[in-house]
């Protein structure tokens, strides 16, 4: 229940792309008195290389609500602007590292909101590492910030299914309104006085989800199915899964793999060979079965879906995938 003391706190909001907006929206929606934001300074982007705003900035300007910007978190004037909110609870979601001297600040603390079940999947990447790892629930956490990247103590927790064809995208947008509900619950909570803080265990078993690059997404054809199948969707649609295509004319062909199947079943093909009837069906072989591609996109081409993939290159079994 939201108490009239939770909506009267002075709350500054941090956050940069869409998944720290839903709770922003609901939030100021539901009355509570977010009195600043704090975003990512505007970045050139694209081939005109215009500024491009955070998604956060965008929806703070519709709302009329302040926004800070700093470049550097220990600057002065930044940390006057700040304090100058006097504001008594900071949030922060999908921010960055803030250094003691800004979550400090506040008299009732800084809370972050992550999108794993802590303490495990710490790190920059926990939607996408949960799916690749094949795991069947994850959630978000609620915790308040300390010197340690997403160690500090828990405040609440939220289990979330995952689907076995649930992708990075389906997963982000349900922990997104989990997140979203549970940042109101935990400011209520933090109002009430009426938390019980869980510290985090250390184990070696913790699984961590590190940041991904292009390297850490070209897909492993020495896995088994099931792992290049849940690696593709936990890379999909963002930053996508990739391969490339050769033929013995040594022509190389780069492609995003965004869906895709899998069949279980042994066979003797050296690992990347391509069986297609042209028309339908693209599969590739694997570590004892086969993958089969359902949506790609080549480097040069649009997103397409098998079918027209195929109508374009009518000699794929040329091709092999490495």
């Amino acid at each position: 229940m939201v108490t009239k003391s939770a909506k009267n706190i002075r709350i500054v909001y941090m956050g940069t792309p869409d998944f720290a907006v839903a709770p922003l929206k609901i939030l100021v929606e539901s009355g509570y008195n977010v009195v600043a934001i704090v975003t990512v300074p505007d970045k050139p982007a694209g081939r005109g290389q215009k500024l491009q705003q955070s998604a956060v900035k965008i929806y703070a300007q519709k709302a009329n609500l302040p926004v800070l910007q700093p470049q550097k978190l220990k600057d002065e004037k930044f940390l006057n602007a700040l304090t100058s909110y006097d504001a008594e609870l900071f949030i922060v979601v999908a921010f960055r590292m803030l250094p003691e001297i800004v979550w400090q600040i506040p008299s009732l603390g800084t809370f972050n909101l992550h999108a794993s079940l802590l303490p495990q999947y710490r790190g920059a990447a926990p939607v996408n590492w949960a799916i690749i790892n094949g795991e069947k629930t994850t959630g978000v956490t609620t915790f308040f910030i300390n010197n340690e990247i997403d160690k500090g103590n828990i405040i609440f927790s939220e289990k979330v299914e995952i689907k076995h064809n649930d992708n990075a995208g389906i997963l982000h947008d349900k922990l997104m309104e989990t997140g979203a509900a549970l940042v109101l619950k935990t400011v209520d909570a933090i109002a009430c006085k009426n938390i019980n803080l869980q510290h985090q265990h250390e184990s070696e078993y913790l699984k961590q989800a590190p940041k991904i690059f292009k390297e850490t997404c070209k897909i492993n054809w020495m896995q088994k199915p099931e792992e290049i199948y849940n690696f593709i969707r936990g890379l999909s649609p963002y930053p996508a899964a990739w391969c490339e295509f050769t033929n013995t004319d040594k022509q190389n062909i780069t492609a995003k793999i965004y869906s895709a199947d899998y069949e279980n079943i042994e066979h003797d093909l050296p690992l990347g060979t391509i069986k297609s009837d042209g028309k339908m069906v693209l599969k590739v072989a694997c570590n004892r079965g086969f993958i089969n591609i359902m949506d790609i996109h080549a480097a040069g081409k649009k997103r397409m879906n098998v079918r027209e993939f195929l109508a374009g290159f009518r000699d794929i079994e040329n091709y092999l995938i490495k």
